[in-house]
């Protein structure tokens, strides 16, 4: 899991660069804050499953769903900041940035 999140934001990075050459230096920040608001959120969720996994409990498919919750909450929470905070916002760069973090892991399909 934290390999897909490495991806992540690999692609992340890759989507700012690609729109600071379409679009100049806000449409780069806004592509790195939209992957951001997904990579974030879902480096939380790897880190914490895999601190649950190791316990002598180990994995509970309820601590999943829990912080499959939590992960939403937060993604909604750090586009809201966002779209809040940062004044020169480009609202395509931002959505693209998040859309290439999302499905970044299709990328790890076609590896194998």
């Amino acid at each position: 899991m934290l390999r897909i999140v490495s991806l992540q934001l690999i692609a992340t990075v890759a989507a700012g660069v690609i729109a600071a050459l379409l679009g100049g230096w806000s449409a780069m920040f806004s592509a790195v804050l939209g992957g951001l608001c997904c990579v974030v959120p879902n480096g939380i969720m790897a880190v914490r499953l895999f601190a649950n996994a190791h316990r002598a409990g180990g994995a509970s498919p309820a601590a999943f769903f829990i912080w499959e919750f939590v992960k939403i909450a937060l993604t909604v929470a750090l586009l809201f900041a966002v779209a809040k905070l940062y004044h020169d916002l480009n609202w395509f760069a931002l959505i693209g940035g998040f859309i290439v973090a999302l499905k970044s892991y299709i990328i790890l399909l076609f590896r194998h």
